[in-house]
């Protein structure tokens, strides 16, 4: 970025002169031209110019000309996925299974409370993973498809 003219005491004096006639920044600038609203700003701090004589008016804008319509922006949210129904069918507690008798390829599916006495294993079978069928489709559910964990940024 190339670097703006210098400030030399002619353009002090005119910056200082306009700032206390109340002139705005924006303005400053453009009468020096060769300085940016920022530039004017910082010399102002820089030169300690707080005070004016008169505000900076507001409203003395130019006014603007009307926006051009747009055609309405297509949404980039995601897609709200309906969460995948979970069936629940009831499960017989016929061949429980505690924990110290639970065997290799039985279900897992813990029933009660784990700190009660009489808490258990389901025992039955296990068809998918560590759970039989009722359980296991609880258990596992399918994930949603790839190109939506791509728009979500999980893949």
């Amino acid at each position: 970025m190339p670097r703006s003219t210098s400030w030399t005491d002619d353009r002090i004096e005119i910056l200082t002169q306009l700032w206390r006639d109340g002139r705005s920044a924006s303005a400053i600038a453009r009468e020096l031209g060769g300085v940016t609203r920022n530039a004017v700003i910082g010399k102002v701090h820089r030169l300690g110019l707080s005070g004016r004589a008169t505000p900076a008016r507001p409203g003395t804008r130019r006014p603007r000309a009307p926006k051009a319509e747009r055609p309405a922006a297509r949404s980039r949210r995601m897609p709200v996925a309906k969460p995948w129904p979970v069936v629940v069918e009831p499960v017989p507690l016929a061949g429980t299974s505690d924990v110290a008798s639970i065997g290799p390829h039985m279900c897992r599916w813990p029933i009660g409370d784990p700190r009660a006495d009489s808490f258990a294993l389901c025992g039955r079978a296990a068809v998918r993973g560590a759970y039989c069928a009722p359980h296991g489709a609880i258990a596992y559910r399918p994930t949603a498809p790839d190109h939506l964990l791509r728009l979500a940024g999980l893949r």
